[in-house]
């Protein structure tokens, strides 16, 4: 008698699969699945010689699907979005939820994180479950509730809801601020920025323009400033880090940079906060339209960043 097993592929090579025939990316499904490039290619050549058959054409900097290839990825899509549902109906069924959340890496870190035993306390049956992440992801694929961003407020999504305006300030530690007025170089204005080291976000893709400095500088009437220096960081949550530990000047996104301003481990420089034009907002899932936790979380957030910001 034959051995089913021995029929069907390992899970997890079919799931790198399936994200590298959708987005035509070995990089871009790695992102999605939390694995390195090189290790969704091996999974995809794992599988290609379990099957016996090419799956992919693998060009200068591109993938395309084989015929195989296409024929092979409409079953396994349909398979997994069989195994996905019939996941989130047992969980439902059982006696508490699981909500899945998205949102960025810097609010996960530094907001949500130290926040949510307050929501679990309340929602004690919800058993929440967070993927950071900047990438935009597939919501129904994945199995995302409610899905957590900062846009522009004028490409709002339709059904998005606001949940806080991003503002922007100079920010550092009341350390760092009465070192430099001892040393006689004190923060007063912008263009006493020439004397201090400045955090900097490094962004080479230059998908976040309104956060640099340049910008901001620009913003306030000064050009062509020259640093005493610059320390540079690929995610921004290690930037207010390093300005929590008086490491320098940070610019500080205001919905993240509150708490701290407040509790007095950051102090605001040069006046009040400069509005960007953009904001964190919040969207719930077709599927997850009906959950009342889901909605309740999202009050809930909505809430608590409009409480501190005022």
């Amino acid at each position: 008698m034959a051995n089913p097993h021995r029929e069907l592929p390992p899970l997890d090579l079919l799931r790198g699969f399936e994200a590298a025939a959708r987005h035509l990316s070995f990089t871009k499904a790695a992102a999605e699945l939390f694995l390195t490039q090189s290790a969704v290619s091996r999974q995809v050549q794992a599988l290609e010689e379990f099957l016996g058959a090419r799956l992919f054409e693998r060009r200068h900097k591109a993938l395309a699907l084989t015929a195989e290839g296409q024929a092979f990825l409409r079953g396994v899509a349909l398979a997994l979005d069989g195994v996905r549902e019939a996941t989130r109906r047992l969980r439902d069924s059982r006696g508490g939820h699981v909500l899945t959340v998205t949102t960025t890496v810097s609010f996960a870190s530094m907001w949500l994180v130290p926040r949510i035993a307050r929501w679990r306390k309340a929602h004690p049956r919800v058993d929440v479950r967070v993927t950071a992440t900047h990438d935009v992801v597939d919501m129904e694929r994945l199995g995302i509730d409610v899905a957590i961003r900062d846009c522009a407020l004028d490409r709002v999504p339709a059904g998005a809801v606001h949940l806080v305006s991003e503002h922007l300030a100079a920010v550092c530690s009341p350390g760092y601020a009465k070192e430099a007025r001892a040393a006689g170089r004190p923060l007063r204005r912008p263009a006493d920025l020439r004397h201090h080291l400045l955090l900097n976000f490094h962004d080479p893709a230059g998908r976040f323009p309104w956060l640099s400095w340049a910008a901001w500088l620009e913003a306030t009437g000064v050009e062509e400033l020259e640093p005493s220096g610059t320390l540079a960081f690929d995610q921004y949550d290690q930037v207010l880090q390093a300005a929590l530990h008086g490491q320098g000047v940070a610019l500080g996104r205001m919905s993240l940079s509150e708490d701290y301003i407040r509790q007095g481990r950051l102090v605001a420089l040069f006046g009040p906060p400069r509005n960007v034009g953009r904001g964190f907002h919040a969207i719930v899932a077709p599927r997850a339209q009906d959950r009342p936790e889901a909605r309740e979380f999202v009050e809930w957030v909505r809430r608590e960043l409009r409480r501190e910001a005022a």
